[in-house]
C-alpha cells in the first residue's frame, strides 16, 4: 500500500494547506471630494469605516513553485465535497500536464489531519487516481504541513 519514504523522490511530495487571509477594502480619498463655497461650513461627510474580509486560500506546491492556489468563495464552507471537485481534480490536471510521462503515480500529498482532509469522500478519490496520502503525526498542530 505505502511505499517507504526512501524509494521516493523529493519532488515527488506536494505539500497543501489552508489558511484565512484577511484582506482590507479602503475607499478612495476621491470619494469624499466635492465643492465649498467660501461662505459657509464644511459639510461633514463620514467616510464609511474599512471593509474587512477574509478568504480561506488552499495552496498546493511543489518543488517549482505554486502549483493550484484555490480561493473559496464567499458564504461558501470548505466541505469534503467541495475539496474533490474544485481542489483536488485542479491537482491532479497540473501533475498530469507538469508530468505527463509520469502523472500521479509517484504522487505524495503531504497535508494535515483536518477533517475535510480524512472523510472518505476524499480519500477513495486519491485512491483511485493513485495519489498516496503521507502519514501526518496526530496531535500535532505545530506541526503544519506549510505556513506560507
Amino acid at each position: 500500500m505505502f511505499e517507504p519514504l526512501g524509494l521516493k523522490r523529493l519532488f515527488d511530495i506536494i505539500p497543501g494547506d489552508e489558511t484565512w487571509f484577511p484582506f482590507f477594502i479602503i475607499p478612495p480619498k476621491r470619494l469624499n471630494r466635492m465643492w465649498v463655497d467660501g461662505q459657509g461650513d464644511r459639510p461633514v461627510e463620514l467616510r464609511p469605516g474599512f471593509q474587512s474580509r477574509k478568504r480561506m486560500f488552499t495552496v498546493f506546491f511543489n518543488y517549482s513553485g505554486p502549483l493550484v492556489v484555490d480561493i473559496l468563495p464567499q458564504d461558501t464552507t470548505m466541505t469534503a465535497t467541495y475539496y474533490v471537485q474544485n481542489v483536488l481534480s485542479r491537482v491532479k490536471s497540473a501533475i498530469n500536464e507538469q508530468r505527463p510521462k509520469v502523472s500521479t503515480s509517484r504522487t505524495l500529498l503531504l497535508h494535515d489531519n483536518a477533517g475535510p482532509h480524512q472523510a472518505r469522500a476524499i480519500t477513495q478519490p486519491l485512491r483511485e487516481i493513485g495519489i498516496q496520502v503521507l502519514p501526518h503525526p496526530p496531535y500535532s498542530p505545530n506541526l503544519a504541513p506549510c505556513d506560507f
